[in-house]
């Protein structure tokens, strides 16, 4: 049993971005765009005191139909939602005074979730982390990097990921983020780290980016033995259109990472959301080329989840408690993508997901006439005969249904038809 499998049967999940910037409300990379110094990003740790439910967040997300939860323990900026005992630029020095990250698994677990902690490799806030050329920090090109001691920002480093990796429980996902020019894989004492976290979270999984970063999906280096650095790749804001193989053909698993509007992390004035009918179709995409989907939620500086983003959840959930078994434990079929939607597949049991409909009878383009055990609605289990009128007689090769006696689909985002073939 690989240790990936519970995650590609998950094939849905929530990102959360939470931290210092969300107070601000221009995004998690606001003190890089800005050019923003240090005395003026403190004043936002003054008077950060948000009131976030992650007990109302977990229950959002499986309503939602999702499967998995990772949250920003440490963004770039590298302020704490935990209690470092490695730095004072956390969130138990502010007037919220708890570890939120206790709290943020302890309310997965209790939903029976899959726990992901995201922590940021780079950190603008620590003394020895490089500024001057840098091609990120705020301070590129104005703070010198004199006396700076990149081995000592390392140990800081490696020894918050262990306090990750011991102090919660069981850890189900370890998300880094992430590497850039030469920052990069050994850079960050990758083998050293990740052997640390394997040995303290036995059969945790790891995403890319200690090797490469988002754009970077290139086959990911071994040690020697499989998957040791990684386990999945994570393309941002992007479907791979033809899935991710390796250079010998294999599938390689992976996660695209999206976001509802334009930005991550709580950005005020940001209405460029996506529509609910949108993300479902995106996320069978994503199922039907082998792939998972995270879907990103950014709580503002008080804590509260903006109301767009609750009402997609709930479009979506609404979708998935009629449809997630086209979406659960499924993946790529060798059925060709149909003109009208798209296919999803499980064993014998094969997803026609139906985005078009048509004038009467509705063909289903490459499904095997012979091996048809049943078809039916998935939405309800509505059985459906295959239809046999001089209309659709003079394509015999061709599988033909008629899924309502309306001139329109039951469901006009996406109709699932569940048919089971024959061994």
């Amino acid at each position: 049993m690989k240790r990936t499998d519970w995650f590609t049967d998950a094939r849905f999940g929530m990102f959360i971005h939470f931290g210092l910037y969300s107070l601000c409300g221009r995004g998690e990379w606001v003190r890089s765009i800005e050019h923003m110094d240090e005395k003026e990003y403190l004043s936002y740790f003054d008077d950060f005191n948000p009131d976030i439910d992650f007990r109302y967040i977990a229950r959002l997300a499986k309503e939602a139909g999702m499967q998995y939860i990772v949250l920003t323990t440490k963004h770039h900026d590298g302020f704490c939602l935990f209690d470092s005992k490695y730095t004072d630029f956390k969130i138990t020095n502010t007037k919220v005074n708890k570890d939120l990250i206790k709290e943020f698994v302890e309310a997965c677990h209790e939903e029976g979730l899959k726990v992901g902690l995201y922590y940021s490799l780079l950190d603008w806030h620590h003394r020895d982390y490089p500024s001057f050329n840098d091609l990120h920090h705020p301070l590129r090109g104005v703070m010198s990097d004199e006396g700076k001691d990149f081995n000592r920002y390392l140990s800081y480093m490696h020894h918050q990921v262990e306090e990750l990796c011991t102090n919660y429980g069981k850890i189900d996902i370890m998300w880094f983020d992430f590497s850039y020019e030469d920052m990069a894989f050994e850079k960050w004492k990758a083998t050293e780290l990740v052997e640390m976290v394997r040995r303290l979270q036995p059969g945790i999984i790891l995403n890319s980016r200690l090797i490469c970063n988002g754009e970077n999906l290139k086959k990911i280096p071994y040690r020697g033995d499989e998957d040791f650095y990684s386990d999945f790749t994570c393309p941002e804001q992007i479907i791979p259109p033809l899935g991710l193989k390796d250079d010998m053909g294999h599938d390689v698993c992976w996660e695209a990472c999206m976001t509802m509007n334009d930005n991550w992390g709580y950005y005020e004035g940001d209405n460029n959301y996506k529509l609910s009918s949108q993300l479902i179709k995106k996320l069978v995409e994503c199922v039907s080329k082998n792939g998972n989907m995270i879907l990103n939620i950014g709580p503002d500086g008080y804590g509260k989840i903006p109301e767009e983003q609750v009402d997609i959840l709930k479009d979506i959930g609404k979708w998935m408690k009629a449809n997630g078994e086209s979406i659960y434990k499924c993946g790529r079929s060798n059925i060709s993508k149909p003109e009208n939607g798209r296919i999803t597949q499980s064993g014998n049991n094969i997803y026609y997901h139906i985005y078009e409909s048509a004038l009467r009878d509705i063909p289903l383009y490459g499904i095997d006439k012979d091996r048809i055990d049943y078809i039916e609605l998935l939405d309800g289990h509505k059985l459906l005969k295959i239809e046999d009128n001089w209309i659709v007689q003079r394509y015999p090769d061709m599988v033909f249904v008629r899924v309502s006696d309306k001139a329109y689909l039951p469901d006009d985002i996406d109709t699932v038809l569940k048919i089971k073939y024959r061994d």
